[in-house]
Parts: structure tokens; C-alpha cells; sequence
């Protein structure tokens, strides 16, 4: 997915990067088999984590455990840091997603330091230096910790509608290959397919089908850019009844076929 080349190792990567080869990569939702940090210093955008859509601004941190489907937006003036930590990482993280908002200035201070010291080590060659990566890594752990318990979450208890769409989005990131429709989804969920359109709408302005189509096409996308897999394999594997609903509906969102698609990576 993102820059997942080593996705076993901890990544540092500028935020603008992550959308070099395309913004669907970020803004489609799709979860990742890591643990990931954003921290935002310039720019604004929204962001959708487990269902619920909010604002970002600079000095904002988001924090997205492994397996929690995500997206958000990249515009030109949005610029900051991507943590990837891993699948091996052993540092202690929240639990669950984050959305702090870094008023005090010591702090964000603080982190930058934290960040550059990461870095400075992961690119040396001194002796100790991975050691020295994995003790820094433990402060950002402590840091998001410490700032957690000070309060500066954005993330509040939700109410039952943001529940409802955050079981949807786990089970729809479980089983988005299987063929499942909304209908099916809803049926699970133990609501009707009009009651979870209108959670969803709520929590994140977008219909339960969207999310759905939003999910299979992120990786309909990836498929098609990473790998050699036919056309019509790929639509099998996400549960497209037919090669053609398949080329139809990808070209509803991207505007291209899917094979036109390939051809322009």
C-alpha cells in the first residue's frame, strides 16, 4: 500500500510522498498491516478513520492502529511526517485511533526532536545506531501516551450511529473480497441497509454502497498497479459478479477502464 516496500520496517516518510503516485492511494479508504503516525504540519484536510470523518489542521497527530480502515485528504499545501512502525514493532501504542490536536508549542518541539532523532539513527551507520532507533522509538511511544492522558484527544465516546459505522468498516475491511453487498453487510450488522446508510451519512457524509465500492477499488487500483494479475482474475478476487460490472464500475469512479488504467502506471 503506502510506501510499503519493507512493511516489516519501521518507515519515515513526508507525507506529499505518500500521493506521488497517485492520491487515491491515500485518500481511498484502505487499511494498512502496521501501526501508522500521521503528524501534520501545514495545511488542512479531513481525514475518515473507522467510519467517522473530521478536520485536520497543522499540529495535529493521528495515530492508526494496524488493520483500521482509513483515508484522507492530501491537498498541495499539506506537508509533514508518515510513521509506518512495522509489523514487527514491539513499542507500547494506544489501543486505539487517535486524533490529538498539539497546542503547546514544547510539545510539538518535543515530537519534531523525537522524529529527527529517529531518523538521524535509522540512516547511520554508528555503532549501536539500531538500538538507538528502537530507544527513540520508545519515546514517541511515551509521547503519544503522555499526551493522550493530558487530554489533547479529538476522539470523544461515540454515540450510537459512529458505533454502528466503525463495526461496519471493520467487518466491510474483513470481508470486502467476499461479494458481500450493503444488504448482506446490514443483515450482519443486525440493521436494516437504510438504517446503516443513514449512520454512515452522518458519521461521514458518504453512503454505505460508497464506502463499499470506495474499499474494493482502492485495491482493485493497487492490484492493478503491483502486480500482473488479469483484468478479470482481479474483479473475481473482490467479488465482482462479472468482468464487465467490474470495468463498470471502475471506470464510474476513475474514469478509465481498467486495463487503461494499468497501461498509464
Amino acid at each position: 500500500m503506502q510506501d510499503q516496500t519493507h512493511p516489516s520496517q519501521l518507515r519515515l516518510v513526508a507525507i506529499p510522498r505518500l500521493a506521488s503516485a497517485g492520491r487515491w492511494r491515500v485518500e481511498a479508504m484502505r487499511s494498512l498491516s502496521e501501526p501508522c503516525l500521521l503528524w501534520f504540519t501545514k495545511g488542512q484536510g479531513r481525514i475518515t478513520i473507522a467510519g467517522t470523518t473530521r478536520g485536520y489542521t497543522q499540529h495535529n497527530v493521528i495515530f492508526i492502529p494496524a488493520g483500521v480502515m482509513h483515508g484522507f485528504e492530501v491537498g498541495p499545501q499539506v506537508f509533514g511526517t508518515a510513521v509506518f512502525f512495522g509489523r514487527d514493532c514491539d513499542v507500547t501504542l494506544p489501543r486505539g485511533p487517535q486524533h490529538l490536536r498539539i497546542r503547546d508549542v514544547h510539545s510539538q518541539q518535543e515530537l519534531n526532536v523525537t522524529l529527527d532523532m529517529i531518523l538521524r539513527e535509522m540512516d547511520s551507520d554508528s555503532p549501536a545506531h539500531e538500538r538507538a532507533t528502537r530507544h527513540y522509538l520508545g519515546l514517541l511511544g511515551v509521547w503519544l501516551e503522555r499526551q493522550v492522558a493530558k487530554g489533547a484527544s479529538e476522539i470523544t465516546k461515540p454515540d450510537a450511529a459512529r458505533k454502528l459505522v466503525a463495526r461496519y468498516s471493520a467487518l466491510l475491511e474483513s470481508n470486502y473480497q467476499s461479494g458481500m453487498g450493503v444488504a448482506e453487510f446490514a443483515a450482519a450488522l443486525g440493521v436494516t441497509p437504510t438504517h446503516l446508510t443513514r449512520c454512515c451519512k452522518q458519521a461521514n457524509g458518504r453512503s454505505a454502497h460508497t464506502i463499499l465500492q470506495d474499499r474494493r477499488l482502492f485495491e482493485a487500483r493497487r492490484l492493478l498497479s503491483e502486480t500482473k494479475l488479469p483484468v478479470a482474475r482481479i474483479g473475481e478476487t473482490l467479488g465482482f459478479n462479472s468482468p464487465a460490472y467490474f470495468t463498470r464500475a471502475f471506470q464510474h469512479v476513475t474514469g478509465l477502464s481498467p486495463t487503461a488504467f494499468r497501461r498509464a502506471r
